[in-house]
């Protein structure tokens, strides 16, 4: 948000804020919306199962299908959730109005190597069918075309978010645990009021300080020419280095680390290399000035 902020240059604090909480508001809707998705996708099959058993002359697979898929055990956990069910009843179903989009990307999983080879096993348990909707959502799902241009329809919010969010879709399914049932917890949109401040906090100071942190950056990539910089890694940068002197209870490894991470979703592929080299230096020189004194590890 500091980058739409800085390119429209007429914004005011306030209404950055404004759409920063808007824009992580349709983030978790994003979430959501591909969570729900694996479920219909498991609809969408059992009803491909009963359509053929109803054909005039149904073959013998007809009558007797493979149901390794819609009887995945992630996927039944995930049906009965009680965080997604009331998600869905208080929001609805995004998919209800796309069938061909279900129906489209449920063809390009069928399709797909991985899904035969998850088929044709002789058995399965609740890790190996969790493992393949992992990976499934990874291979197959979030490479298909079709999905970004659905979601480009839908929010314009979507189109810088979708891969960090295809990511926590990943981790969230990851760390699901058969013993917790219905009661699975999924990511909430802030984990308490002190992480909804943090945020608040970070972009406002991240705002305040701009000049005199675009100064420090300027002042170790002396021997890079500056201009030629992508903005994106100089935005980051900021971003790290407002975290890094004004939130003493982040170590600053921490903070170097997940703004590393976070340049791989949101700027090139060199950027992650490059922040980390020029943030070291930074830090290094705020130590020297006695700017930061906290823990450099957690």
């Amino acid at each position: 948000m500091a980058y739409a902020h800085y390119q429209k240059g007429e914004s005011s604090i306030q209404q950055t804020e404004k759409e920063l909480f808007h824009s992580i508001t349709k983030s978790h809707e994003l979430y959501h919306t591909l969570m729900l998705l694996l479920l219909e996708l498991k609809s969408f099959g059992e009803k491909r199962i009963e359509f053929r058993k109803q054909k005039n002359r149904p073959s013998e697979e007809d009558l007797n299908p493979n149901t390794r898929f819609v009887d995945n055990a992630f996927l039944i956990q995930l049906a009965d959730n009680t965080e997604l069910i009331a998600y869905n009843q208080k929001n609805g179903n995004p998919w209800v109005d796309h069938p061909e989009v279900v129906k489209s990307i449920f063809e390009v999983v069928i399709e797909s190597q991985m899904y035969a080879d998850y088929m044709a096993l002789e058995t399965s348990d609740y890790e190996a069918d969790n493992k393949f909707i992992a990976k499934l959502i990874e291979k197959v799902i979030a490479p298909y075309e079709g999905l970004y241009t659905k979601f480009e329809e839908e929010s314009v919010y979507w189109n810088d978010e979708i891969e960090f969010i295809i990511s926590m879709v990943v981790k969230t399914v990851k760390g699901f645990d058969p013993e917790n049932g219905d009661a699975e917890k999924l990511l909430p949109e802030f984990k308490d009021e002190e992480d909804k401040d943090f945020v608040q906090n970070l972009m406002r100071k991240t705002l305040v300080n701009r000049k005199d942190h675009v100064e420090l950056i300027r002042k170790f990539t002396k021997n890079w020419d500056f201009e030629r910089v992508a903005f994106m890694d100089i935005v980051l940068m900021q971003i790290a280095i407002t975290e890094i002197t004004e939130f003493k209870n982040i170590p600053i490894n921490v903070s170097l680390n997940e703004y590393i991470e976070i340049a791989k979703f949101y700027s090139t592929n060199k950027s992650g290399l490059f922040i980390n080299g020029v943030l070291d230096k930074v830090v290094e020189h705020l130590i020297e000035e006695k700017v930061i004194a906290k823990p450099t590890k957690a």
